[in-house]
């Protein structure tokens, strides 16, 4: 019932009054609405009480408000708040059936997001983090149970790995969480939606997700290679018309550190809280459109690719390799990830 939407005086001497309001499905960590002002169409969300819900909120808010300076449009206007009920009003928008070849202009508007924020707004967000030491050893000990031999150059690689990414620069309004799902195709184009997670960092960190398998998603990807290469060169165009800069190399790295991300193989809820990596020999588990060890999987056999001919990370590619093979020996029924998104 549309009584039930929260929707206070606040909003409604901003907006009018809310008809016609339909509850629409969302994450465990919202609810969301279809309603409408003056027989306009709006989607109300409200970030429903539990950890960091202010956080989210104020993260929402803000990459919403950042990103609005974007045209064409990357995310839907934001028409209205109301910050004691933490609730947002949104521009609703009509989603189309993405095309076959949608992840190139998901790239295209995936850089055009980035290249919203300039240097100023670095204390706007958050500041994007990456894998600390902790992953890195947990990914040897998964090396070793998994009874491959590490090589002598692997620790320090890893060690240097997880020293760069710490300090990879960059001032890139990232999405936080940018998966199929989170990314609405209109008529108007690709505009992203869901920012709870969002902060500042590098892009590379997020372009990343479309050769990795989209690591924070429950509907993990692998697009085919031509599509892939297309939607990455579409993110460097875009990039460079937007900012009048080329993308800088980092790539590699990127991909290597959501390798390491323990945390990258289960659902936000689950995160934070023991060493997934650890858990893979001895049980596999399906979250969404794959299990723990074909998303392992994949993100072995890209970065042991990227790798190779790397100075940087030659070993590590060595290591990504042979574990690879290994998972593969120990579970060969295994299946690539699906190629095109659910």
């Amino acid at each position: 019932m549309w009584s039930r939407l929260p929707f206070g005086e606040k909003l409604r001497t901003e907006l009018g009054s809310p008809q016609r309001a339909r509850r629409l499905g969302s994450s465990p960590r919202s609810r969301v609405w279809r309603a409408e002002l003056s027989g306009t169409p709006v989607v109300v969300k409200q970030l429903i009480d539990g950890p960091e819900a202010a956080e989210r909120y104020a993260r929402e808010v803000t990459a919403l408000q950042l990103a609005s300076k974007v045209d064409p449009p990357v995310v839907p206007m934001l028409l209205a708040t109301d910050p004691s009920e933490r609730v947002l009003v949104l521009e609703h928008l009509d989603h189309q059936e993405p095309r076959e070849d949608w992840i190139v202009d998901y790239a295209s508007a995936l850089a055009r997001l980035h290249a919203a924020t300039r240097a100023d707004t670095t204390d706007s967000l958050p500041t994007w983090s990456g894998p600390a030491q902790d992953d890195a050893d947990s990914f040897l000990r998964l090396a070793q149970t998994l009874g491959v031999v590490v090589p002598s150059g692997a620790r320090t690689e890893l060690d240097g790995l997880v020293n760069r990414l710490t300090r990879m620069t960059g001032h890139a309004l990232l999405h936080g969480d940018p998966c199929p799902g989170n990314d609405m195709h209109t008529t108007g184009g690709v505009r992203f939606i869901d920012f709870e997670q969002a902060s500042l960092g590098n892009g590379l960190v997020e372009l990343a997700y479309l050769r990795i398998g989209f690591p924070t998603c429950w509907c993990a990807t692998a697009p085919p290679p031509v599509l892939l290469d297309a939607a990455e060169t579409a993110y460097r165009t875009a990039w460079r018309n937007a900012t009048g800069t080329e993308v800088q190399d980092g790539l590699t790295d990127a991909c290597a550190g959501w390798l390491l991300r323990g945390d990258a193989l289960v659902q936000r809820a689950q995160r934070g809280t023991i060493d997934h990596l650890g858990k893979i020999p001895n049980r596999d588990w399906k979250w969404g459109t794959a299990t723990a060890r074909q998303r392992l999987a994949h993100r072995l056999r890209t970065v042991s690719q990227m790798t190779a001919g790397s100075s940087e990370l030659k070993d590590f590619g060595r290591l990504a390799a042979a574990m690879r093979e290994s998972v593969l020996t120990r579970w060969p029924k295994l299946q690539p990830l699906p190629s095109q998104r659910p």
